[in-house]
């Protein structure tokens, strides 16, 4: 399956950008694919083994994942940045931290190339949140320009400011 994000109306306006995330499932795995096209050479993008403060990606060019099982509160945030480094947090419910053993590492493949920035990332089955039914998904991603402006994308937005959190933006259904 293949998704397409749009940018939030109060993101800056960065460059041409088209952002798609095609998603499947690999041996009980579960695999996404980013592929930004445009002119990246606008945006700030960490250089691999740039090191970050693990909880602040989001505060620069990364991708971000978000998973609850459908009729649950809880959720799953994973954020991932092109200097390869990854972030995991649990939410018992909007934006209400829970504690959780980290998860297995995702296998993360950044490519660059011009006017383009591809992610493949391969989550284990422990990753997802457990219990039965659908999984809910946000697919979302901060763009960063060199100026320090923002383009937030994702899937569906929520009303208002920018809010990956929202239940709005967990717009993919994913039958398992």
């Amino acid at each position: 399956m293949r998704v397409a994000l749009h940018p939030h109306p109060e993101s800056a306006a960065l460059g041409e950008f088209a952002l798609e995330v095609e998603l499947e499932r690999q041996e009980g795995a579960f695999v996404l694919g980013y592929t930004l096209r445009g002119e990246v050479e606008r945006l700030r993008v960490p250089d691999a083994g740039a090191p970050l403060p693990p909880q602040r990606l989001w505060e620069h060019t990364c991708f971000e994942l978000f998973l609850a099982r459908e009729g649950s509160s809880g959720y799953r945030e994973f954020n991932f940045s092109p200097s390869g480094q990854w972030a995991f947090y649990r939410f018992s419910a909007y934006r209400e931290p829970a504690p959780a053993p980290r998860p297995p590492a995702p296998r993360l493949r950044w490519q660059r190339a011009p006017g383009r920035l591809d992610l493949q990332v391969r989550l284990a089955p422990e990753s997802l949140p457990a219990g039965e039914g659908a999984l809910r998904l946000g697919l979302a991603a901060v763009l960063e320009g060199h100026g320090g402006e923002f383009s937030w994308w994702a899937l569906a937005h929520s009303p208002g400011r920018p809010d990956f959190h929202a239940l709005e933006g967990f717009a993919l259904r994913w039958e398992e």
